[in-house]
């Protein structure tokens, strides 16, 4: 099955942080999110060093190889984080999330270290037919590391695994799927998912046809409700070529 890709992106400072610090990248085939740190030193410097270092990965890629890239890229951000830290001391200790998707032929795969977050809205998955919501990366933080995290009291909502130029704990979860023609992805930064419930994130993709749209709807959705935090969103439509 030959697709063809309708992207559009966006991002916002929000309301209340000063600058920001999510960065992103929407090219051919690769389309990335990263969200820089709030509380670490450089949260911005550190989201741009790492959309940065996946741009040349933007490239025609086998299906059978797109972990593998993936994997490389995730590396070569990290890596770059490293040497980025070693040439500017004071910048030591910045962090970053990052969310990624490299795509080729009918085959889809997926990058996520952090708690930056990837969607898949999809048509006719739900008993009524309607399009579902389906959640395609895991947060990485405390909670969802500790059995019953809910009955732990005082249980901190840190991050327990993100890209810092270090080494252990810093790999991503990969998984792959097959692409379906008419497939909307949705890749963001918690500025959008941690404010704005699932089921409007929903409504906002299934209601606008346009990606450009939808993400004018998505980022208004977060900023109406405070815009606490850098809200970053793309959108990504495949359709049959």
């Amino acid at each position: 099955m030959s697709l063809t890709v309708t992207t559009a992106a966006g991002t916002h400072v929000g309301l209340v942080r000063r600058r920001n610090e999510d960065a992103f990248y929407c090219g051919q085939a690769l389309f990335a999110v990263a969200d820089g740190l709030g509380g670490h030193v450089s949260g911005d410097i550190a989201s741009n060093t790492a959309i940065d270092a996946l741009r040349p990965y933007d490239k025609e890629t086998a299906p059978a190889d797109l972990l593998t890239a993936l994997g490389r890229m995730v590396y070569a951000a990290n890596q770059a984080l490293r040497e980025k830290v070693e040439a500017e001391p004071e910048s030591a200790g910045m962090g970053t999330t990052l969310v990624a998707m490299l795509w080729a032929g009918s085959m889809v795969a997926f990058a996520n270290i952090g708690d930056s977050r990837a969607y898949l809205l999809r048509d006719g998955d739900t008993d009524h037919g309607e399009a579902e919501l389906i959640p395609l990366t895991e947060d990485h933080t405390y909670g969802n590391l500790v059995s019953d995290a809910s009955t732990v009291p005082n249980l901190p909502p840190k991050m327990s695994r993100f890209l810092d130029g270090r080494v252990d704990g810093r790999s991503p979860d990969l998984n792959i799927r097959e692409l379906a023609d008419g497939d909307r992805f949705l890749l963001c930064s918690d500025g959008l998912s941690a404010v704005v419930p699932p089921h409007l994130i929903r409504e906002a993709l299934r209601s606008s046809p346009d990606p450009g749209d939808a993400v004018d709807r998505l980022v208004s959705l977060a900023t109406d409700r405070g815009g606490p935090d850098n809200i970053t969103v793309i959108v990504v439509d495949m359709h049959k070529g």
